[in-house]
């Protein structure tokens, strides 16, 4: 079923059908609506709905349609036309199914086609609802109860009302023509015979009807417009369904209007440009004051290299000879935008004054040394350079002054000074240290300490090397690399950039962006870095880089070497109370809006916040926990009115937090002390590990039984510590004669190694003594010595090599009761660098083979002189 309208052509092919204008003005009045149940054949119609006193020309060609048709022909030529819910059940009796409401149509002409479809017009004569169906051949009818409005009332109330229903129906009428009149305006498609008609009806029914059927809207809403029986209610829905379709095609109109602007507003400025270019060229104004003479000028300003401004000029000539809205002009215009922005000859002045800059660095961080230390000593020379800068100029100077007679004399000029020019070469320093330990923050503070600019680039995760060198400028959306973009952030050629992280670069099949950096991080070749975007050389050799890292074995040694290497180590536990009190305390009570309260942390309480709730080599957790128990205190604070209340201020709260309150503020305690056991034990020794949370004892166990002389080891182990374990059982089989060993037969021996708490990742070398003493205890079922723990590096001929991680190790020492530690010759100039309260809380034995640590462990008794000697005087 297609509809159609009242086209000149229609009305030719049908020869009788009559305009939509003509079958109006014959409607006259209300059609006669019958008071009882009506039966009809059923037209189900497809999107396409059809109101009472209208008119409708559609196209019938499907099956349930003509045969309901024919059935109309044969009686009273009336059917009742209600839409399908879904368009497919016109092809398919089976899935007729049809709305409940729809409108009796009488057929005024038909057209039988050809192929037996019909073609007809319709008129709408009443509403109505289905009340039953039945099935007769092929054709479905329906009886139907008419939808109208109730019988007004006779009494005195009821004529009040319906006056007043009345007023209401005219105030709608009038609101449904103004409506209406600004749809059809937006619309443009509703001809002024329809509009006219429109205007000139006063009836609320047939207003309703006209207009709900010109109305481009789905038909589901039509049929809401149908069912409706009301009056009153039925023209508020059909008000309401046109301002909306009002807003909306509003909406459109504005959009597209904006549209229409920008797009004619883009077309005169490009004839315009090209009309002036073209008077230009007549008047032989080449040189004239456009808008790339300004890119021009602006990047001249910026003093760059003539390598640079010949670039920008060819680029310039490039872009002059496109169209403005071509893509290539769009690249061109991003890359001198960018060439335009970086600074090429601009430095700040770097601060000289030592004093200050050490204050700055104290203020900011507790300990440290050897980062500051490095500082100071980068500024000093800065210092010393800017003044032979100065002699030399002078000197320069006084040379011109005493050969100004000498017309043919040649002294060189003097060099302009140039702040942060000097020929020193911004060095690479790379802060290596547990996280939480400063690193960042430290760069911040060096940079505050030089008076120079702060950038900070994160290389975590970074596996392209187009992040550092770029992307060349035809790809779409290409863009300078990290490093450039860092510098037209800081605006000048000296600042200082962090690259934090570096030792979580990645790579893949997109490149290696640790090989990207070599070039970036080398000084004697980053004064001519190119990125990929660029394509012209840029001076990065006074910049300022510093690199963070957790770990060095992330670093490509290449890398490595082009850094200078300063170890933040962890803090201890002095070393975290006084940070907590004078840096983490005030802070967090000013974050948490108790600056003003008298709140007092006990110096007990935060060394059992440190012990118990926190277990770092920085400070990130401390900081958290602190934070924690001071919005607790808040919160109880707010509770009792302080600071709300404007008798109780915020500065008359006082709280005092005790060792006993912590547990009330912060829950229970998170950890507890490593599993060392308080007696000697044989098979059992303590080593000493060091994890990115700190130090830790890492307790070891062995046993042996008889077997095939085979090694078990568990304890979830990497690969360095499984050779770790082998190599000191080979050692010790190395040693059997010198030792007295109670198992017979050691290559007829099983030995089993456990390293508690299995479900944490362990590796590394440095177990190696602790591993090979635990397996000399179970040999020779000897205990050793109570407290005592150890940490090296052990080689299959029995050497001690050194350790890293020594700070945190002695302090995990201390914090689980140990008295003595075992340690490597090698690592005793490092413990001279260590605070005082360290080296005295423990005591310390150096040793450079493993029997020298044998001998601390157990005493001479296990060797085997000793115990035949021993064995002799007792049968004396």
């Amino acid at each position: 079923m297609k509809p159609f309208g009242s086209s000149k052509r229609n009305q030719k092919e049908s020869g009788e059908l009559k305009s939509y204008g003509d079958i109006l003005a014959d409607l006259i009045g209300k059609p006669s609506i019958p008071s009882g149940t009506e039966e009809y054949p059923l037209l189900p119609l497809r999107e396409l709905v059809i109101f009472p006193q209208t008119v409708m020309s559609v196209y019938i060609t499907y099956k349930s349609g003509i045969k309901a048709l024919e059935e109309a022909l044969g009686k009273d030529m009336r059917l009742f036309a209600a839409p399908l819910k879904t368009p497919e059940g016109a092809s398919n009796p089976h899935l007729i199914e049809t709305y409940d409401s729809g409108t009796v149509v009488r057929v005024i002409q038909n057209l039988r086609l050809p192929d037996n479809t019909f073609r007809v017009v319709l008129q709408g004569e009443y509403r109505a609802l289905i009340a039953s169906t039945s099935q007769k051949a092929d054709t479905r009818l329906v009886k139907v109860t008419p939808l109208q409005a109730a019988v007004p009332q006779t009494d005195d109330n009821a004529i009040a009302e319906d006056e007043l229903a009345a007023q209401q129906i005219t105030a709608l009428i009038g609101a449904v023509h103004k409506s209406f009149a600004q749809y059809a305006e937006y619309s443009k498609k509703i001809s002024t015979e329809i509009i006219s008609t429109v205007e000139r009806t006063d009836s609320a029914e047939k207003l309703a009807n006209i207009v709900g059927n010109i109305l481009a809207i789905k038909p589901e809403r039509k049929v809401e417009l149908i069912r409706i029986a009301d009056p009153i209610a039925r023209l508020e829905k059909l008000l309401e369904t046109i301002e909306l379709e009002n807003e909306i095609l509003g909406i459109q109109k504005t959009i597209s209007g904006k549209v229409k602007n920008r797009i004619d507003k883009n077309q005169r400025e490009f004839i315009l440009n090209e009309q002036l270019r073209e008077i230009h060229k007549e008047l032989g104004k080449n040189a004239v004051d456009d808008e790339f003479s300004e890119i021009e000028e602006t990047i001249r300003a910026r003093k760059p290299s003539d390598e640079v401004l010949e670039k920008a000029r060819k680029e310039i000539g490039r872009l002059r000879k496109l169209q403005t809205f071509s893509p290539e002009a769009g690249v061109l215009r991003g890359y001198l935008e960018w060439i335009a922005d970086l600074p090429w000859s601009e430095y700040s002045p770097d601060s000289t004054d030592l004093a200050a800059a050490e204050q700055i660095l104290n203020d900011d961080h507790f300990g440290m040394k050897k980062a500051k230390e490095r500082i100071i000593e980068f500024i000093a020379v800065r210092q010393l350079s800017a003044l032979d800068r100065s002699v030399e100029s002078n000197t320069v100077a006084q040379m011109q002054e005493d050969t100004a007679l000498d017309e043919n004399a040649r002294v060189p000029e003097p060099a302009a000074p140039q702040l942060g020019s000097f020929s020193i070469k911004g060095p690479i320093l790379c802060f290596v240290g547990a996280p939480g330990t400063g690193k960042t923050s430290l760069g911040k503070s060096v940079a505050r300490s030089l008076g120079r600019k702060f950038v900070r680039i994160s290389l975590g995760g970074v596996r392209d090397e187009a992040e550092i060198r770029g992307h060349r400028k035809t790809y779409v959306g290409a863009l300078p690399g990290k490093i450039i973009q860092s510098m037209r952030k800081a605006g000048t050629m000296n600042p200082v950039i962090l690259l934090d992280e570096i030792d979580k670069l990645a790579h893949d099949f997109r490149g290696d962006p640790a090989s990207a950096l070599l070039e970036v991080l080398d000084p004697e070749q980053n004064s001519t870095f190119t990125d990929h975007y660029l394509e012209v050389p840029y001076d990065l050799s006074k910049v300022l880089f510093i690199t963070t890292a957790n770990y060095l074995d992330g670093i490509p040694f290449p890398l490595l070497d082009r850094m200078e290497i300063i170890e933040i180590p962890g803090y201890g536990e002095n070393e975290k109370l006084a940070i907590a009190q004078k840096y983490l305390v005030p802070k967090e009570l000013s974050e948490n809006g108790l600056s003003r309260a008298a709140i007092t942390f006990k110096e007990q309480t935060i060394r059992e916040i440190i012990r118990h709730w926190t277990l770092e080599s920085g400070v990130r957790s401390l900081e958290r926990e602190i934070a924690r128990c001071i919005r607790r205190i808040a919160r109880n604070a707010v509770n009792k009115e302080y600071g709300v209340n404007a008798d109780k201020p915020i500065e008359s709260y006082k709280k005092t937090i005790n060792v006993s309150d912590l547990e009330k503020l912060l829950g229970r305690r998170k950890y507890k002390n490593d599993v060392v056991f308080k007696e000697a034990r044989s098979g059992v020794t303590y080593g000493l590990a060091w994890a990115e949370t700190g130090g830790t004892v890492l307790p070891v166990e062995s046993t042996s039984f008889s077997g095939g002389g085979e090694c078990t080891i568990t304890g979830n182990l990497g690969e360095v510590m499984k050779e770790s374990a082998r190599i000191a059982l080979s050692f010790l089989r190395s040693v059997r004669d010198r030792y007295a060993f109670l198992v017979k037969d050691i290559g007829k021996t099983d030995f089993h190694i456990h390293v508690p708490e299995g479900a944490i990742p362990k590796d590394g070398p440095s177990a190696g003594i602790t591993l090979a003493s635990s397996l000399l205890s179970t040999l020779c079922r000897t205990e050793p010595k109570a407290g005592i723990a150890m940490t090296g590096e052990l080689t299959l001929t029995g050497r001690i090599l050194p350790i890293g991680g020594l700070k945190e190790k002695l302090l995990a020492a201390i914090r689980n009761g140990m008295n003595e530690v075992i340690l490597p010759e090698d690592n005793r100039e490092d413990v001279q660098e260590l605070d005082e309260d360290i080296k005295k809380a423990l005591t310390m034995h150096f040793v450079s083979a493993a029997p020298e640590a044998f001998a601390i462990l157990f005493g001479e008794g296990i060797l085997v002189q000793k115990k035949r000697a021993r064995g002799r005087a007792a049968k004396r």
